[in-house]
Order: C-alpha cells, then structure tokens, then sequence
C-alpha cells in the first residue's frame, strides 16, 4: 500500500472518530428565583391622594435596598416599580376616611430587563399619617374625630366669650354666655358638617413596603448591569404631615 493510501484511510478514521465523539457540553445558565413572599422595600417617586386620584392612574416608584438570592443582587437599588391605582374612595363629610387601593404591576431593573407581575403594598411608612388595612389591601386616611371635637368646642368657647361680653353690656352676662355658646356650638357643627375628613396621601419619598405574591425567575444574562446608567436619588419629599396637625390652626367655624 502506497504512502499516499495509508494517509488517505488515516484521514478518514480522524474523521469518523471526531464525527463520534461526544459534542462538549454547553454551560448552563443559572436561574434565580424571588420567591413569592419577599418583602422589597420601596419609595414613591410621584405623590396622589384620594383628593386628586382616580382609578386607573399609575404609580410610580423605586427600590431603596438591593434584594439578593443565592449571594447575588437580583434586585438592585434604583429598580423602578410601575402601579395602578384600582379604587379611591373620597372621605365623606360627616364620617368617614379616604381610602386609596393600589396594585403593583411590573419591575424594570436598571439595565432594562422588564418583568410583568401582582404585587400588593404589605407596609407604609412608619412617620406617615396614613392606615394599612392588610386584609383588604387599602390606604386609609387618619380619622378627625378629635379634630371635629376640638372644633365644637372652640366655637363653643369663643361663642360664649362674645355672648357674655354682650350680655355684660346689657346687664345679664349669664344668660349672654350660655346664648353665645349654643350659637358657637352651633356654628362649630355646621363647620363640621361642611367640610370633608382627611384625605389619604402616598406623598413622593414616602416608603412602602410591596410584597411579591409569585415567584420572579431571571437568569444569570439578566443580571448584567455593568452597562446601566448610574443611579442618583431623587429629593425626596417624605410624607406629607399629619391632617390633624396641618388643620391644627385653621378653624372650620364660619366667624
């Protein structure tokens, strides 16, 4: 057998070997996976209340704490968080507190990876003014009740002061003082009556707490953020203060 043959048959059986040699293989990418019932803490970036609110308007917010899984940041701090605000419930004038519902919708992370979800609000701020009702879902303003009180009573006050100060002037300061406080009293109710209760306010810089009711999966391609714009805080405002104390010297009697 020629040279020229040998090299011929030991090219094919190169060959055929590499054709039967098992292919390496192909690295597997990890998952990652946010289980539901992680807790991720938030900021709103946009205020509302139930004074301006209507269904359907979205919310705004970002992450403030990186969120980890198996040692690695999967939800990084500045991650934005888009909502919808499902129902609100104006306060009503002679009871009742106003109500907001909000619904989160999707997290974008900073490099742009975009995951659809449900998520409910599971905390507020422990500085803001406002209730959590956990198991219906609803941000209720504070209630008035020693607001509207403390408004009777003053009319009452000032009402008797002016009745005896004109009932010393005629002669009969008693029967002016208790005139002039039932004509306060009066007057402080109809303040009452006339305006509404609280209003329930998300204001911008405010914390909430969102709680994910189903499992988030991303994989080790989606967690690359060396391309992502850097992150700057926002002036936050923080909640608004208390109604009460806004309404602490402004009087709702018609004097």
């Amino acid at each position: 057998m020629g040279a020229r043959a040998i090299l011929i048959l030991m090219a094919g059986s190169l060959l055929a070997f590499a054709q039967d040699a098992p292919n390496p293989p192909k690295p597997v990418s990890k998952t990652y996976l946010v289980e539901p019932g992680t807790k991720v803490p938030l900021s709103m970036i946009n205020s509302v209340s139930t004074k301006n609110s209507t269904p359907g308007d979205r919310v705004y917010l970002e992450t403030v704490f990186p969120i980890m899984v198996d040692g690695k940041i999967v939800i990084p701090p500045g991650s934005y968080v888009a909502g919808t605000i499902t129902k609100v419930q104006r306060p009503g004038k002679l009871k009742g507190r106003g109500e907001l519902y909000l619904r989160f919708d999707s997290l974008t992370l900073p490099n742009g990876v975009t995951r659809d979800f449900r998520a409910r609000v599971s905390n507020l701020d422990g500085r803001a003014s406002e209730e959590l009702d956990r198991d219906e879902g609803g941000i209720k303003s504070e209630g008035n009740k020693s607001g509207d009180a403390r408004t009777v009573g003053e009319a009452t006050a000032v009402g008797a002061s002016v009745g005896a100060l004109a009932g010393g002037i005629s002669g009969s300061a008693g029967a002016g003082a208790g005139i002039g406080a039932a004509a306060g009293a009066a007057a402080g109710l109809a303040g009452v009556l006339l305006t509404h209760g609280p209003d329930a306010v998300l204001a911008k810089g405010t914390s909430v707490e969102m709680v994910i009711d189903r499992p988030i999966q991303y994989e080790e391609g989606d967690l690359d953020f060396s391309s992502a714009l850097p992150h700057h805080n926002g002036d936050g405002g923080g909640p608004l203060p208390s109604k009460k104390s806004q309404d602490a010297n402004n009087r709702r009697f018609p004097f």
